[in-house]
C-alpha cells in the first residue's frame, strides 16, 4: 500500500487556483498507485493566518465536492488542508475524504503561540484505518509534541502523518525529531511540507518518510514541487520532482 506526500506550492488566498493544483497532484498520486495522498498545512488557502477567518470553509462547501468525487473514483484517501469554521472559532484543519464515506475534519489540537490570535484549537484525536495501517494525523506544531504522538499510539497508530508549513530552520528541527520518534516508537512517520511563500516566511519543503526503525526512506528537496511515494509493504520510497511539466506523467 502506497502513501503519497504532495509537496505543493500554494498561492495565498487563491482557493480556486490551489484547488486545481490539488486535482493535478491527486491524479498524479493515483497514477503511482497511491492509496492515500496528503497535502501540507492549509494547502487550499496557503498558510496565511491573517486571511484565515475570511477564507474558512466547512465540510458542506460545494467546492470540496471534487475531492469526494476523486476519492470515490480512485478509491483513495485524500487529506487537504484548509481553515475550518469550528464551534469555537476558526480552526487549522485537515479535511479528509474516503471512498463512499462522509468527509471528516481533523483540527489542530495544539497551537503555536503565534497562531493563538487567529485560531481556536480542535478537541478530537483521530485515526484513519487504511488497509493494514492506522494513520494518525498531526498538524505542524503539535507533531513535535511527545504528548500528541503518545495519544496517537494509544489510539493504535502505525503511521504518524505530519502535515506542516515550515521554514528551513523548522524543517531541520522536525527532521531530527521525526527520525527519533520513528526509532523510539516503531512508527512510520511521513511529513508533507509546502514550498514557496507562506505568511512571512518561505516554506522549505523536504517532505520525507522515516521507516519504523528511524531510517530515512526518501526525501524531497527544499525548493521544488514533488510527490513522495512510500510503499508500506516493501518499505521503499521514491521522489518525483515536478520542476519539469513533463514530470506530471509517470
Amino acid at each position: 500500500m502506497k502513501l503519497v506526500a504532495a509537496q505543493m506550492r500554494s498561492v495565498a488566498g487563491d482557493i480556486e487556483g490551489n484547488l486545481q493544483r490539488h486535482i493535478r497532484f491527486i491524479e498524479l498520486a493515483a497514477s503511482y498507485g497511491g492509496a492515500a495522498v496528503f497535502f501540507p498545512e492549509l494547502s487550499l488557502t496557503g498558510y496565511e493566518p491573517r486571511m484565515a477567518e475570511k477564507l474558512a470553509m466547512t465540510p458542506a462547501d460545494a467546492r470540496l465536492g471534487v475531492f469526494q468525487a476523486l476519492s470515490d473514483h480512485h478509491r483513495m484517501l485524500i487529506a487537504v488542508g484548509a481553515p475550518c469554521r469550528g464551534r469555537r472559532g476558526t480552526e487549522i484543519s485537515m479535511f479528509v475524504f474516503r471512498c463512499r464515506e462522509a468527509p471528516v475534519v481533523y483540527s489542530k489540537k495544539m497551537l503555536h503561540a503565534d497562531e493563538l490570535p487567529y485560531f481556536s484549537p480542535g478537541d478530537k484525536t483521530m485515526v484513519f484505518p487504511l488497509g493494514g495501517a492506522v494513520i494518525a494525523p498531526a498538524i505542524c506544531y503539535e507533531s513535535l509534541q511527545e504528548v500528541h504522538a503518545r495519544a496517537a499510539m494509544e489510539s493504535g497508530a502505525t503511521v504518524y502523518l505530519a502535515t506542516v508549513a515550515k521554514a528551513a530552520r523548522g524543517v531541520d528541527t522536525a527532521c531530527r525529531y521525526y527520525a527519533s520518534l520513528a526509532r523510539q516508537h516503531r512508527l512510520t512517520v511521513m511529513m508533507t511540507n509546502g514550498v514557496g511563500p507562506a505568511d512571512d516566511f518561505m516554506a522549505a519543503g523536504r517532505s520525507a518518510v522515516w521507516r519504523d526503525g528511524g531510517a530515512l526512506a526518501c526525501a524531497a528537496d527544499a525548493e521544488n514541487e514533488a510527490v513522495v511515494v512510500y510503499d508500506l509493504a516493501t518499505r521503499s520510497g521514491e521522489v518525483v520532482v515536478l520542476a519539469d511539466p513533463a514530470a506530471w506523467s509517470p
